[in-house]
């Protein structure tokens, strides 16, 4: 179980007592203010017990859902716009709009720990989005993914979540093309 410091000073009751239980190997530091019941556990729950607010996206999301078996290189995390920075070398930090931020946020099993992160469909979107960001095999392996999968896609979705920018048409034309 994850804790943070607060919930530490509410379970043990001061510093002293938390330092105690370090030293005895009953809790464990796993990031500045964020403590485990437990040694091993996974980086993913450590970062995104410490930035709650955040979401997986990317190349984070796409291994996620099983678009990839690529694992990526870091975490890839969008926060809004007002969020500060995180400076975490482990994390690639993309900012959004407010008006897109919560749009598609969802949580998904993975390894006995729930993640935040996009829907399929708004990571369609952003995959069109940003496609020239991403090599083209990697591109590739995802659009054929997402073909398999196209019968289980909520296409109203997809085309609620495209009409939040400026080249919806664009958008949904490049998904006809290469989804359906």
């Amino acid at each position: 179980m994850l804790l943070t410091y607060q919930e530490c000073l509410d379970r043990y009751g001061s510093d002293y007592q938390i330092k105690k239980e370090i030293r005895s190997g009953t809790l464990f530091m796993k990031a500045k203010g964020i403590y485990s019941t437990k040694r091993n556990i996974s980086d993913i729950d450590v970062i995104l017990r410490k930035y709650p607010k955040a979401v997986c996206t990317d190349k984070s999301a796409f291994y996620y859902h099983s678009l990839t078996d690529v694992i990526p290189d870091h975490y890839y995390l969008a926060t809004r716009r007002a969020d500060t920075r995180i400076k975490d070398p482990r994390i690639i930090q993309s900012f959004q709009k407010d008006e897109i931020f919560d749009a598609g946020i969802t949580k998904i099993p993975y390894n006995n720990s729930s993640i935040r992160t996009y829907d399929r469909e708004r990571m369609l979107i952003e995959l069109m989005r940003f496609k020239s960001r991403f090599p083209m095999d990697y591109y590739k392996e995802i659009i054929g993914n997402y073909r398999k999968l196209s019968f289980e896609l909520d296409f109203g979705l997809v085309e609620d979540y495209a009409a939040m920018f400026k080249n919806s048409a664009k958008l949904m034309n490049m998904i006809q093309m290469e989804i359906l």
